[in-house]
C-alpha cells in the first residue's frame, strides 16, 4: 500500500514532527538529487505500512533551509528518526527497504 508521504516546511515542522506522538522518520531530500528520488518510492510504501507505528515526513531542504542547518544536515538523503520530539538517529544516503527496516527497528528497540 503507498500513501503520500506528508511533506512539512519551516513552519509546520514543530507540530508534525516534534510534536507528533508517533515516531516520525524525516526525509531530508533536494529535487536535484538523484538518491532522493530513488528512496521516494519506497518511503511513500513504508508510510502506507507503518501507518499508525511510524509517521513518515518530508523536507525539502532548499526550500526549508533553517530545519537542515538546525540539524545539520550535510549529505542528501538523510533520513533522521524523531522519538518524543528528540532526534534519535540520523541515516545517511539510500539504503534498501529491508535495510531502512532493520535500523529502523533496532533504533527503536531502545525506547519504550
Amino acid at each position: 500500500m503507498t500513501t503520500e508521504t506528508l511533506t512539512v516546511t519551516d513552519e509546520t515542522f514543530e507540530r508534525e514532527v516534534l510534536g507528533n506522538d508517533l515516531p516520525v522518520l524525516v526525509d531530508f531530500w533536494a529535487e536535484w538529487c538523484p538518491p532522493c528520488h530513488m528512496i521516494a518510492p519506497m518511503l511513500a510504501e513504508l508510510a502506507g505500512e507503518l501507518e499508525g507505528t511510524i509517521a513518515i515526513r518530508k523536507v525539502n531542504t532548499d526550500e526549508n533551509p533553517e530545519l537542515g542547518a538546525r540539524y545539520r544536515i550535510m549529505s542528501l538523503p538523510t533520513l533522521m528518526l524523531f522519538v518524543d520530539g528528540e532526534p534519535v538517529q540520523a541515516l545517511v544516503g539510500a539504503r534498501p527497504k529491508a535495510r531502512l527496516l532493520k535500523e529502523l527497528e533496532d533504533a527503536l528497540s531502545r525506547f519504550p
